[in-house]
């Protein structure tokens, strides 16, 4: 029977036997692990296969924000430290070669990584664009601010992380980086025109729009919808992210406990889902608001279930690459960038 329309995290290093028995009862598509979630290899890879025996299906997704630099969940020992988006952009500034060969092999690093731990998906690439004056929670987790420059590197980190074995998520769609605010807390608005949002925020989304999967932003674009935020917005998801932009991947939220959205979570995941996302994320553990979300997912269906499906398939077992190698050879080319 298909999953439900939904993602979900968990409290600890560990399920609880309510957190199994609401996976076991709710089946939701995938499970995303963060900071609180992570001990040690051993402790991540029985957690992973705790949840997948949980809502019975042996390739459940399972997903995680391993960016590198200030959004890194897994951390060393049990990963290498992984350096900013910015700094694949400080190259690729230098010598795009050099710069676009570093971030598709930093990519396979980090999906090797991750596959050994029974991680899937990959909340990357961040495909926003920096704009002076805003908001530094994108920051360096930005390639570079030239939409070309963005494409090109954001597809080398796609290339690599299929590669190694692991599905990515572009993001923050149709583009986070003139907010003004932090999402986390409150919500941003943007008040350029939307010309100049197609010219420059949209372009590396479109340019990439054959990604497998995408996830919306929390940001309300004046322009083209004023009162309801990106991941609740019809207007933006067909218009913009499905329409200009182009995309027919698989379509997720962003994580619905941020403040960026009001109201109940049970009903931000009903205004994401009739908006056009294909799944909601929720992403704090708990249970309460879970329950709410898991209320408000039906089974995958339709165009989202085949969304889901073909990208799924995407996943490939890697073919066992040398990561101290790939590790070298990503560290001599970053060298280039300060040399």
């Amino acid at each position: 029977m298909p999953a439900r329309a939904f993602i979900v995290g968990c409290s600890g290093l560990a399920l609880t036997a309510d957190e199994r028995a609401f996976l076991r009862d709710a089946e939701p598509w995938g499970l995303i692990l963060f900071g609180r979630n992570v001990g040690d290899a051993e402790q991540i890879r029985a957690l992973v296969d705790d949840f997948r025996d949980a809502v019975g299906h042996a390739d459940a997704p399972v997903l995680i924000d391993q960016e590198g630099g200030r959004v890194q969940r897994i951390r060393p020992p049990l990963a290498r430290s992984h350096p900013p988006a910015a700094r694949y952009g400080e190259l690729y500034a230098r010598d795009p070669e050099a710069g676009v060969a570093a971030a598709r092999i930093g990519a396979e690093l980090m999906a090797g990584e991750l596959v050994a731990m029974g991680i899937t998906v990959d909340c990357l690439p961040v495909l926003d664009l920096p704009v002076d004056g805003m908001t530094q929670a994108i920051g360096d987790r930005a390639y570079a601010d030239a939409p070309e420059a963005v494409a090109a590197l954001g597809q080398a980190v796609i290339e690599g992380m299929l590669a190694g074995g692991v599905l990515p998520v572009i993001k923050h769609m149709p583009g986070h980086g003139r907010a003004t605010v932090d999402s986390h807390y409150h919500l941003p608005r943007v008040t350029a025109d939307r010309a100049t949002l197609e010219a420059r925020d949209f372009a590396p989304f479109r340019a990439l729009n054959r990604a497998p999967v995408g996830m919306t932003g929390h940001l309300v674009f004046e322009a083209i919808d004023p009162d309801r935020p990106a991941t609740l917005s019809p207007i933006v998801l067909s218009e913009i992210v499905r329409g200009c932009i182009g995309f027919d991947g698989l379509l997720m939220s962003d994580d619905l406990s941020m403040k960026a959205l009001s109201g109940p979570v049970g009903a931000s995941a009903v205004g994401a889902l009739a908006a056009g996302c294909d799944l909601a994320l929720h992403c704090n553990g708990d249970m309460g608001e879970m329950r709410e979300v898991a209320a408000a997912a039906p089974r995958l269906a339709g165009r989202s279930a085949e969304r889901a499906a073909a990208a799924l398939a995407l996943i490939a077992t890697p073919a066992g690459a040398d990561l101290v190698a790939l590790a070298d050879q990503r560290d001599r080319l970053l060298e280039r960038a300060t040399a």
